[in-house]
């Protein structure tokens, strides 16, 4: 069902025309504070990476995709203990935590990470993570050792409830399942000077239109907005990809960063993430994923916030690193074709 992505284009100028209840509450709040400065200082914290946000549409309203043959509501969609699925046949059968979540505070973690475990910027793509390390990030949710650097993002505090929620059992299977999906082009990276001017929703950056429709410079910082608008902010299309765009020049230099420690700087990716970044053996892939993703971890880890075993290997290789070196690492790795792990 997918199609076939360039990973990565060159400089241009672009142009395009409870706790449920408490959780609900928090998620209106954030969005209300969603609105964050676009413009950063490249050793500030990254806030444009953390952003949140949603459309008001009314939840009774029917929206179809074409090529699925199914229809759901907007709140059947958005529906945190069973969320539609829109290509149930292209996928492995969910275990029903992964499906339906368990009521009231282990949301299905197909809402958020799709039934194929692409997720969005605002969330990981977990689709091929190996699945120990899988498991260990649940455990360190569950254990308070993964928080996030920004104390509004949402999601963090919401993984947090999950993981606390779920049974050991629970965990498994929903690392049996994702770990058994291959991680496939998602991503297109753009180097650019100009981006379309944009609102937050949901971690994403989703083009104004209209009388407010412009450009605007994109400085340093990563910008991620959908292929398709609608696909991906209204029907949660799993197989609506996005474009990454980064700063003029930061491919090359988050290249030299990767591959050689920049002299110094920090360490070769290769070393724990396999020859061609797409993992090795209990060290996740990381070529073709989120940017956006990826500066919000390595920030994180920098800062302290997000901890556990895995981390701790990664003190070093972001201690000496300035937002700008993550996020041309970022852009950098997001720009390589997904495959295989080791």
């Amino acid at each position: 069902m997918g199609r076939a992505m360039s990973f990565f284009e060159g400089p241009k100028r672009v142009n395009i025309s409870t706790k449920s209840a408490t959780l609900a509450a928090t998620l209106f709040l954030t969005t209300a504070l969603s609105q964050v400065s676009l413009a950063q200082d490249f050793d500030e914290e990254p806030t444009w990476s953390y952003g949140v946000g949603a459309p008001v549409i009314d939840p009774s309203t029917v929206f179809e995709l074409p090529g699925s043959g199914r229809s759901f509501t907007h709140g059947e969609i958005r529906d945190p203990f069973g969320p539609a699925d829109w290509y149930p046949g292209d996928h492995p059968t969910m275990p029903d935590i992964v499906a339906n979540g368990q009521y009231p505070d282990v949301w299905a973690c197909a809402l958020c990470h799709y039934p194929n475990g692409k997720g969005r910027p605002e969330n990981a793509g977990i689709a091929g993570l190996p699945k120990e390390y899988f498991i260990q990030q649940l455990e360190a949710f569950r254990s308070g050792q993964r928080k996030s650097a920004q104390p509004r993002k949402f999601n963090t505090h919401l993984m947090t409830t999950i993981a606390q929620g779920m049974t050991d059992e629970q965990i498994e299977q929903a690392a049996d399942y994702y770990s058994s999906m291959p991680w496939t082009p998602w991503i297109r990276v753009v180097e650019t000077e100009e981006v379309p001017t944009a609102r937050f929703s949901l971690g994403m950056y989703i083009p104004l239109e209209g009388e407010n429709e412009g450009m605007e410079p994109l400085g340093i910082r990563i910008m991620e907005t959908p292929e398709n608008v609608e696909h991906a902010e209204v029907l949660r299309d799993p197989y609506s990809g996005f474009i990454a765009y980064v700063p003029v020049g930061s491919v090359a230099r988050g290249e030299e960063l990767v591959t050689t420690g920049g002299g110094g700087k920090t360490l070769q990716c290769y070393i724990c993430h396999g020859p061609d970044l797409n993992g090795l053996g209990l060290v996740p892939g990381i070529a073709g994923r989120s940017p956006t993703y990826a500066v919000r971890q390595m920030y994180d880890m920098r800062e302290g916030t997000r901890r556990g075993a895995s981390t701790a290997l990664m003190q070093p290789v972001v201690a000496n690193l300035t937002t700008e070196d993550m996020i041309s690492i970022a852009a950098y790795v997001a720009s390589l074709p997904p495959g295989e792990p080791e």
